[in-house]
């Protein structure tokens, strides 16, 4: 992608995702991802109606009048998304290949978190971690976010959350909210995750696509693995061979959702054949 067409899709990316965040984002997100606690503020006379709890007994003694202490929330929180750049990403039927919406996805919750005022980093990940942008606010720190979203290559193809997981929990020192944004084809990950949701606040964004969950009639045809290469023809018209196929997924889907409640995670599916808005609502009105 050269350096023209890499400017006007990240612009674009910018308007509609900045959009969405304005209007019916950034409400939902402070909401539903609260700060580290009660910070205090400043001390002020005491007026009608204030709770006498809030008394400041110190600085009422030394002025002969009441005063109270004015608390707020400490509102300021670090955002990490963990991003799969894995092959199987460059695949998509309907709307958007899933690495796009993926990418779409990073975008409104980075430009959620600045509008909060909140930090903002990103792990890029395949089996390894292929990439990591220390959190910072700003929207030039965004925009080389989705940058990398959009130009990113990665060294790998396959995928793998252990070491990502890993890196998060010893890389970021203090609580964080982390998303991990995937499509979640993944060998089993539960420890690491188990561990990185003791640490951190941690919600689950699984990527997919319809053609994902069975495989039509189309007589036989030649599949290939996205992250491996390995190529092979598969007689399709077998019904048994497409029930084989559907029971894998519902099992997988079964597995995963298993996997996130065990460890105390939140979870949402994002289909890159329908609108990811009301998805994200959910998860944010569900907290």
């Amino acid at each position: 992608m050269d350096a023209t067409e890499l400017i006007k899709k990240v612009r674009r990316i910018e308007i509609k995702t900045r959009g969405l965040t304005r209007h019916i984002f950034a409400g939902q997100y402070h909401s539903a991802f609260k700060g580290r606690g009660i910070a205090f503020s400043e001390v002020r006379e005491y007026q009608y109606g204030d709770d006498i709890r809030s008394i400041d007994w110190n600085v009422t003694a030394r002025f002969n009048h009441p005063y109270v202490k004015i608390f707020e929330e400490e509102r300021e929180l670090t955002v990490m998304l963990l991003v799969d750049v894995s092959g199987s990403g460059n695949f998509g039927t309907i709307n958007a290949f899933k690495k796009d919406i993926m990418t779409e996805v990073a975008a409104v919750l980075s430009f959620s978190a600045i509008y909060n005022n909140d930090k903002i980093g990103v792990i890029f990940f395949s089996d390894k971690v292929e990439k990591f942008i220390p959190p910072q606010k700003g929207r030039k720190h965004i925009l080389r976010i989705i940058r990398e979203l959009l130009d990113f290559r990665p060294e790998s193809k396959k995928t793998s959350l252990g070491e990502p997981l890993r890196f998060l929990t010893n890389a970021i020192k203090k609580r964080c909210t982390a998303f991990i944004i995937s499509d979640f084809i993944v060998p089993d990950f539960e420890e690491p995750l188990r561990i990185a949701s003791n640490k951190h606040d941690v919600a689950a964004l699984r990527v997919f696509d319809p053609r994902e969950q069975s495989i039509p009639d189309l007589g036989l045809i030649k599949v290939a693995d996205s992250e491996t290469g390995e190529e092979k023809w598969v007689d399709t018209s077998f019904r048994s061979a497409r029930r084989e196929y559907e029971k894998w997924y519902k099992e997988h889907t079964e597995w995963l959702m298993n996997i996130f409640k065990r460890c105390g995670v939140d979870y949402t599916e994002l289909s890159t054949g329908e609108d990811y808005v009301k998805p994200l609502i959910k998860l944010f009105e569900q907290r």
